[in-house]
């Protein structure tokens, strides 16, 4: 059995790939059988895997909210746009979790031309110099010319030695994937690279679960619409619902969706500290 991933590849049907991610959302042992069990009953020859998630997702959904809105995440992420604007906030509320203090969109004059730096970092004293590239699809991948831009970026602003900031070092972040000559790249310069899946161990999806730090969109009985006017409010974290409660007021829900939503942001990340 074929599947077509979202890069147009073809590989076999990976039962072991849908347990894992199952796992990893916290699905307890006899859910996961069952949502296994439901999916290959449609599976078809060289299904996308785009239908192959709503398949899993539709079933866990019924079975553990709580785990559906974790197993969703990536697709979540990617539901932080149109813009990237909420994609910049959202590393930057990862990085505050991790200690740093942050500023979002600052201009910064480099030796030729000012910049628009999409995340500064500062812990201990350095500061860390952030370019956040958001997919708002999952086969879109951040390639060398992008590595090679951001790069270019952070040497005019170092060759300016009399700017705010005496950046130690340089992050490309991203919520798909790196192509192989973008981290080979990366790697050559010493462009630290932050992609969904990489680097192993510390990734994107490994910081987000590590930290607690769930989006808005994971929610899965939030509205389109609502999860829209929270995102143009620069509400971008489950953390912030529970936080303030009174951020789901004038949005256009009922007070019973209200308790729904806060019960369910409180469910998703109740084992987090950071999310309490």
């Amino acid at each position: 059995m074929l599947i077509i991933k979202a890069t147009g590849e073809v590989v076999p049907y990976d039962r072991q790939k849908i347990i894992y991610s199952l796992q990893r959302a916290g699905a307890a042992e006899e859910i996961v059988g069952e949502v296994v069990e439901e999916t290959e009953k449609h599976l078809r020859d060289r299904m996308h895997t785009k239908e192959l998630y709503k398949i899993v997702f539709k079933k866990l959904k019924k079975l553990t909210r709580k785990a559906a809105e974790k197993y969703h995440l990536k697709k979540a992420i990617m539901e932080l746009g149109p813009t990237g604007f909420p994609f910049e906030k959202f590393i930057a509320a990862l990085l505050e979790s991790e200690g740093y203090n942050t500023s979002t969109n600052e201009i910064v004059q480099g030796r030729c031309v000012a910049h628009e730096v999409d995340v500064i970092a500062e812990k201990g004293g350095k500061h860390t110099f952030f370019e956040c590239k958001y997919h708002s699809t999952n086969g879109n991948a951040s390639d060398i010319k992008v590595a090679l831009y951001i790069y270019a970026r952070y040497l005019d602003i170092k060759k300016n030695g009399s700017n705010d900031y005496d950046f130690e070092d340089a992050w490309l972040a991203t919520n798909t994937r790196l192509t192989s000559d973008a981290e080979k790249y990366s790697r050559c310069v010493g462009l630290n690279a932050l992609s969904w899946d990489y680097p192993k161990g510390n990734s994107l999806r490994e910081r987000i679960d590590r930290n607690g730090l769930y989006p808005i969109t994971c929610l899965t009985g939030l509205p389109k619409r609502q999860k829209q006017l929270l995102l143009d409010n620069h509400v971008v974290l489950c953390k912030s619902i529970n936080e303030k409660p009174s951020i789901l007021k004038g949005i256009g829900l009922s007070e019973s969706e209200k308790r729904k939503i806060l019960e369910q942001s409180e469910t998703i990340c109740n084992t987090s500290i950071s999310c309490k």
